[in-house]
């Protein structure tokens, strides 16, 4: 509801917990404004009607605030009053709750009181446009506001009566900073005040227009300048008064402005756990990390908003009994089938968990994490020289050299950017150091489907799959993890529902029947005889009848032909004529 709660819930999510009881406190928080829904939102529509405290405040003191700020700060001081009182009317409330009532409480209000009084209702922007100091709050600046008010009303009053003096309707008096107060008129209409130099005294001639000014609109000026001087001094001096008391009072105005902000991210924290069904999770100092029911926050409203529901999965990562240390999942299965988004919803739960929050699982216990590692996606880095493949290979190897025992980490699609083998083989390697060297928590998700023999020696090394059904010919994708390790990946199948032409989706689904029935070692030779373009030479030498002898002498003749063409020396219109030629020949040895 505040800017400064959205900075505070993006504060905690880049920096989650790693202390159990804190992190019990921030949900003690939320479950306490869950609990109580209409306390709650008489809460936040207080909150709603509060200004940026920090910021003015900090604007304030380095000299760069204005009456606004003065007015924000009263504005936030009498909702945090309001929010105070209304807390301590309910009875018993958690720590951080109380915490914040406290600050709350020690809140400078009697200033907040002060600066409502001291500002207007719509001050300017600037403290140098003068007019912010409310009616009543200072009797001289008063009386010089109403001269200057009143001079100006006689200004006006002077501009009728030489209007109809003069016999002048359009005659204006105006103002510039330049000239000051003066009289301007239509040059057609000016004769009365040229033939009276003494009184009217000329200023400025301009294309269509004089300007003049008088001994009386002078010394008028010289009243409304100085009542207006005095008025702005005064009000400055104000505006500097009051701003140096609300700087000494800084550190209880922003311990009251965190506290707001912790109010905002709690209660709105609870509405989002009771609006999308989030849980209450267990954090310990174990190895645990059991998710039941887990859901990926932003994408399952991403789902309900196109009217498809989020198929929720189970994870399991913590120690069993043969052993002590957490397990790695090798997840396989097709493309598009939710490997990516079933990584990052448990990394995504670990730091709401950790930043004190509700997540979107049905039961969570997890043991805390103290670091969490992710290596998604693909980037480039060319500014200093890394490709994709070395971008992906510097985070790999900044998480086998820093995981611990204690930390999460998810992998996906090691080893895509270079040859197979080699990929292949820093992942089955990077799986071996990750198993044997860190002992993480890890999630790691791969198309090698070599590696899943690997749960054979590996007794941590748990394979999983993603459940999908072909049906006439087509893939549907069921989203759910089982136990198990997939045997194909259904590239082709995704291709063709990402558009790819018929003629292309075709092709592949022949080559890689081809390389599925043969050795895959090379098989860039056995499949360059049959391209496309060459398909109507596909058939092997020993197929071909041999060619008679009428056949061999017209083969002859067209040699002889070619053999007299020079490419090199030949012009584009050249090379036209000689293949004309050639059919031609061919024509005439054919009809012989």
């Amino acid at each position: 509801m505040t800017g400064a709660g959205s900075r505070l819930l993006a504060s905690r999510l880049a920096g989650p917990l790693t202390d159990p009881e804190q992190i019990r406190h921030r949900q003690d928080t939320i479950a306490f404004f869950a609990s109580d829904t209409m306390q709650r939102e008489d809460i936040r529509g207080l909150l709603k009607s509060a200004p940026d405290m920090s910021r003015a405040l900090s604007r304030l003191a380095v000299d760069r605030g204005g009456p606004r700020d003065l007015q924000s700060i009263a504005f936030a001081m009498k909702s945090a009053r309001e929010i105070a009182g209304l807390l301590a009317s309910g009875g018993a409330y958690p720590q951080e709750v109380g915490f914040a009532v406290q600050k709350l409480e020690q809140a400078p209000h009697a200033l907040g009181e002060k600066l409502g009084i001291a500002i207007a209702e719509e001050p300017p922007l600037l403290k140098r446009d003068g007019g912010f100091v409310a009616p009543g709050y200072n009797p001289d600046l008063d009386e010089l506001k109403a001269l200057r008010d009143q001079s100006r009303k006689v200004i006006a009053q002077m501009q009728a009566d030489l209007a109809e003096e003069l016999g002048i309707r359009s005659l204006k008096i105006k103002h510039n900073n330049v000239l000051g107060w003066f009289m301007e008129a239509p040059t057609a209409q000016c004769d009365p005040m040229k033939d009276d130099p003494a009184r009217f005294i000329h200023r400025q001639t301009m294309a269509g227009a004089m300007r003049f000014t008088t001994t009386e609109l002078a010394d008028l000026e010289s009243k409304i300048a100085s009542a207006g001087e005095r008025a702005l001094a005064i009000e400055l001096e104000i505006f500097n008064e009051l701003t140096k008391a609300v700087v000494a009072a800084g550190g209880l105005i922003k311990a009251a402005a965190e506290a707001l902000a912790i109010l905002d991210v709690s209660t709105s924290l609870a509405v989002l756990a009771e609006a999308e069904n989030y849980s209450r999770p267990t954090v310990d100092g174990s190895l645990a990390f059991t998710i039941e029911g887990g859901r990926h926050p932003v994408v399952e409203q991403a789902l309900r908003k196109s009217g498809e529901p989020f198929v929720a999965n189970n994870a399991n990562l913590g120690p069993q009994e043969s052993y002590e240390n957490g397990q790695i999942w090798l997840i396989t299965g097709p493309n598009m089938a939710g490997k990516s988004t079933f990584l990052r919803q448990n990394a995504l739960i670990a730091v709401l968990a950790q930043m004190g929050s509700f997540v979107p699982a049905t039961n969570a216990h997890i043991g805390v994490v103290d670091r969490l590692f992710s290596r998604v996606g693909a980037a480039d880095d060319l500014a200093r020289g890394r490709s994709t493949f070395m971008v992906e290979m510097v985070e790999t190897a900044a998480i086998l050299n820093q995981a611990t025992d204690r930390s999460l980490v998810i992998l996906d699609e090691i080893g895509r950017g270079t040859a197979t083998f080699d990929g292949l083989s820093i992942a089955w390697a990077a799986i071996e150091h990750l198993h044997e060297t860190n002992r993480s928590r890890s999630l790691f998700a791969t198309h090698y489907h070599e590696i899943t023999a690997l749960s054979q020696r590996l007794e941590r090394l748990n394979n999983a799959t993603v459940r999908v059904k072909e049906w006439k010919g087509d893939v549907v994708f069921l989203h759910e993890i089982v136990e198990g390790a997939a045997d194909r990946s259904y590239g082709i199948q995704v291709a063709k529902l990402a558009g790819l032409p018929k003629t292309v989706v075709s092709r592949a689904q022949k080559i890689l029947k081809q390389l599925e029935e043969q050795d895959t070692n090379k098989p860039s030779e056995k499949l360059l005889d049959d391209l496309p373009l060459f398909a109507s030479f596909s058939q092997p030498l020993e197929t071909i009848p041999e060619p008679e002898e009428e056949e061999s002498f017209v083969s002859n003749e067209l040699v002889e032909l070619l053999d007299s063409f020079d490419p090199d020396d030949m012009t584009p219109r050249q090379a036209q004529e000689a293949l004309y030629a050639l059919k031609q020949k061919h024509k005439e040895l054919s009809a012989s």
